[in-house]
């Protein structure tokens, strides 16, 4: 049973709730999905390249197969060595049937990180992680959704990203400054992170460092979207704190069921994109 003062706080507490928009989404995909089938006889496909074994990209590698199959796109994953990722690339990229391809990052040697992303042939790369890539990236594209989807106009805001991430943080940044926004990014060479925190209207966070944003690190009325991931204990955790949950005046997307269900939608907008871009007139 929640304390009366909890369900005070549920109730002017505003959730920014990524799982109620991506059910409308997701059924508009599996129409688009099947559209194709039925018409022009496109069966959409996506492959997924993994050459690390960890429990947080296992677990989002299990969501896209799921994802997938409930809105009628196929999902194939492959696990090459990373010495033998490039002749997998190589593979599917010639291969007509697959529509989409992603490189689950990190790599094991992540100073090959950007050679290999840039070996996706680009109109397959629906991770949009090559530098001239013709897609939108996932997450920055499913921040962009949440925000729209509650009304939320980043003009005259001050937006400050944590993080200068090659998925998140960097595309982020570009795409927000391309659209004339007051953004600044806050990274490791950050001399105060609090400090720069405070001045934000709006803050987007995607390290995946557990805990790195507290209460004490946000101002009054301000909107925050966590948009990292990390394991700790076992446990898929994002970048707040949990005292950042205890303030009844934030905008905030939840523990579970924010920004990560948009990033799946995101990710088979892209596919779907893919697949109707071969559909001969």
């Amino acid at each position: 049973m929640l304390k009366l003062a909890d369900k005070l706080r549920i109730i002017t507490m505003k959730i920014l709730n990524g799982s109620e928009l991506a059910s409308y989404i997701k059924q508009r995909q599996e129409k688009s999905a099947n559209s194709l089938r039925q018409s022009g006889g496109i069966v959409p496909k996506l492959a997924i390249i993994q050459v690390n074994d960890d429990p947080v990209i296992n677990t989002y590698v299990r969501l896209k197969k799921r994802y997938g199959e409930d809105i009628g796109v196929e999902v194939d994953s492959y696990h090459p060595k990373q010495n033998e990722i490039e002749e997998v690339i190589k593979s599917l990229n010639k291969d007509d049937s697959v529509h989409g391809i992603i490189i689950q990052l990190p790599l094991n040697d992540i100073s090959e990180t950007n050679r290999i992303v840039n070996l996706v042939k680009r109109s397959k790369d629906v991770d949009a992680l090559a530098d001239d890539s013709d897609y939108d990236p996932a997450t920055p594209m499913a921040i962009f959704w949440l925000l729209a989807g509650y009304n939320i106009d980043l003009k005259n805001k001050h937006v400050v990203i944590i993080g200068r991430g090659r998925l998140v943080g960097k595309p982020l940044e570009k795409m927000l400054k391309a659209s004339n926004i007051d953004v600044v990014v806050a990274d490791r060479q950050t001399k105060d992170l609090k400090e720069t925190t405070l001045k934000a209207d709006v803050i987007i966070t995607a390290t995946g460092s557990p805990s790195i944003l507290s209460s004490n690190m946000i101002k009054e009325g301000a909107i925050v979207v966590d948009a990292g991931v990390a394991s700790e204990a076992g446990k898929t955790v994002g970048d707040l704190d949990d005292s950042v949950y205890n303030r009844d005046d934030l905008t905030i997307t939840p523990k579970k069921g924010g920004v990560g269900p948009l990033t799946v939608c995101s990710l088979f907008e892209n596919v779907i994109k893919a697949a109707s871009s071969t559909v001969k007139h």
